[in-house]
């Protein structure tokens, strides 16, 4: 087995190990983390560390989403700060594309596109209020805005091709 199929199977049976280690010790300080949020973490933490240790990029975006939904899932109901919103999956997604774009080159308009929508549905109201008067038209326009996403879709798969 080469050298680079290893790391990835290593980080998860490190991670497990630590995991159910510190479960069975029942070390106080570390109840919160005995959820399956922390597996997502583990998890995501291995494709990270294929994609950059092992150099198979294509990793980092499935390494970011399962890092960043795990953390989401716990500290979601800790910090106030943090929003419990449809738009910080997506801006997760976002930070996914983009790092493998940083990488590879490819996912920049995906990453964009991502984070274009992750901003408008977490900053919806305040995107609305910038247009002032034209509140009702607006309204009108952010109804029909999956339709939109589902054209946009439709030629990007079967209109556009390279």
């Amino acid at each position: 087995m080469k050298k680079n199929q290893k790391i990835f199977p290593g980080i998860i049976l490190i991670g497990f190990g630590l995991y159910f280690y510190l479960q069975q010790a029942d070390i106080v300080i570390f109840k919160e983390i005995y959820t399956w949020p922390t597996l997502l973490i583990i998890v995501g933490v291995a494709f990270l560390g294929q994609g950059y240790w092992a150099q198979e990029y294509e990793a980092i975006l499935p390494g970011v989403i399962l890092v960043g939904f795990g953390l989401h899932f716990h500290v979601v109901n800790k910090l106030a700060i943090w929003p419990d919103h449809i738009g910080t999956f997506i801006l997760i997604i976002a930070l996914g594309f983009l790092l493998r774009y940083q990488k590879t080159g490819n996912g920049l308009f995906q990453g964009l596109l991502f984070l274009l929508l992750s901003i408008l549905l977490l900053f919806y109201d305040k995107v609305i209020s910038w247009f002032g008067i034209l509140e009702n038209k607006v309204d009108v326009a952010w109804n029909l805005w999956p339709v939109l996403l589902i054209i946009i879709g439709i030629y990007l798969i079967f209109i556009k091709r390279k």
